[in-house]
């Protein structure tokens, strides 16, 4: 095995799954048949995976089952991969929310850690790694770390994921702690509404892809009536999110916004 240490960050969203390079839906669901096709197919321990297609549910923690170690499995074979490498000693880079991090960083590390060297196929191109170490960061800091020189006196971070929102303020430079804030209404309840309108009005649900589409770009081609909802729904989500940084007593207004 190749003594270089190949340093891999991921950010273990509950929507998508990221890496440097990699941008995949945090889906994952054993195949019981060996597969007829191999494209995102994970093999581990002799089962079968597909990784991405439908999101999985959130759930108290992202260790309670195996998902997130597959999914991790999937993010270092596509990073491996775009490296040119099979075979590899392996740093991970990971994150957690910023006010779960002490509490959660221990568990973590733990689950991403329980096999020191894993063999497995992905794409059906065999795998074989060493995991050297795991560390762990801190959401919405690992962020903006290397912008804090420069930013203003006072200025407020506010990090929208999937399933939390963290918020932490930075006075002169440094990072307050004290006030760090962590609010689980992230995208996905967004989302969740925005389909909620769609059922109740018209009867139809939209495919979340299609929803992520519309919030990064504001546009789209489907119907004027899906679109209309969808649009609605994200205005009310920006509005709650501003009334909720309000409500922790940050007044915009004051505070440096980018």
């Amino acid at each position: 095995m190749n003594n270089k240490l190949e340093v891999i960050g991921i950010d273990h969203g509950w929507s998508m799954m990221k890496t440097i390079s990699q941008v995949f839906v945090t889906g994952v669901k054993e195949i019981t048949t060996t597969p007829a096709l191999f494209g995102d197919v994970l093999e581990y321990e002799g089962k079968f995976y597909k990784v991405g297609t439908v999101r999985q549910e959130v759930k108290d923690t992202k260790v309670e089952d195996d998902s997130f170690y597959l999914l991790t499995l999937a993010a270092v074979a596509k990073e491996l991969k775009r490296r040119g490498l099979a075979e590899a000693k392996v740093f991970l880079a990971v994150g957690l929310p910023l006010t779960r991090f002490g509490a959660e960083k221990n568990d973590f590390i733990k689950y991403l850690t329980k096999n020191k060297r894993v063999s497995f196929k992905y794409e059906n191109e065999s795998y074989h790694i060493e995991i050297d170490d795991v560390a762990v960061f801190p959401q919405c800091y690992a962020a903006v770390v290397d912008k804090i020189p420069a930013m203003a006196k006072k200025t407020l971070i506010v990090d929208i994921g999937s399933w939390t929102i963290d918020i932490m303020p930075v006075i002169n430079k440094s990072p307050d702690e004290s006030k760090c804030v962590t609010i689980p209404k992230g995208l996905i309840t967004c989302m969740c509404s925005i389909n909620e309108q769609c059922v109740r009005q018209l009867n139809g649900e939209v495919d979340e892809s299609e929803i992520q589409n519309i919030m990064r770009y504001g546009r789209s081609d489907i119907d004027d009536e899906y679109f209309a909802i969808i649009k609605a729904e994200i205005e009310d989500f920006v509005d709650k999110v501003y009334n909720s940084i309000r409500e922790f007593g940050y007044n915009l207004k004051t505070i440096r916004q980018r």
